[in-house]
């Protein structure tokens, strides 16, 4: 018999669905990093991997906290929780990739970020790290940061990508409307 873990048997979070107003507000920051905060941080790793995510911020299950967390081993971004990120240097070329994020399903868009970013945050333990990345890292931390401001890729998107996902976006906001 497999071992449980210890949130294993609880109920997953769900992932909060555009237009919800938590994913347009500013996360507040996080005072102490206590046995909340780790199973906050222990639920977001349950949601993104169940999603197959490769990042997750606080706001996204329903947390207006400056969290965001990572794990993609197949695009070398390593598991980790970043508590209260801030961007120390964006630098590099600006490159447009394709991104979807869960809060938006059916929703893709060519986002410009910078190449190279260094942030700078606490870890699960509270203690503060400082990593540069100018890969694949470098992208997801920015895509996460940007929930912790309220910022999604349809507003990073170019005009015309946001002309092609207006039929997405509608659909979503229909959907929520029912579920209201």
């Amino acid at each position: 018999m497999a071992e449980r873990l210890p949130n294993e048997h609880l109920p997953q979070r769900p992932v909060v669905l555009f237009p919800d107003p938590i994913l347009r507000r500013k996360a507040k920051p996080v005072h102490v990093v206590d046995a909340a905060i780790r199973a906050l941080v222990e639920d977001m790793y349950r949601v993104m991997d169940d999603e197959e995510g490769a990042g997750l911020a606080a706001p996204q299950v329903g947390e207006s906290l400056r969290i965001f967390v990572t794990g993609t081993h197949e695009r070398g971004v390593p598991r980790k929780a970043y508590i209260n990120p801030v961007m120390v240097d964006m630098g590099g070329e600006l490159e447009s990739m394709d991104e979807g994020c869960l809060s938006l399903p059916n929703v893709r868009g060519s986002v410009r970020r910078p190449t190279q970013v260094t942030i700078r945050a606490l870890d699960i333990d509270g203690n503060e790290f400082t990593e540069t990345s100018s890969d694949f890292a470098a992208r997801v931390w920015q895509h996460e940061f940007d929930h912790l401001e309220g910022i999604l890729i349809i507003d990073k998107m170019s005009p015309i990508d946001r002309l092609r996902v207006r039929r997405a976006l509608k659909d979503l906001k229909l959907s929520v409307d029912r579920i209201d």
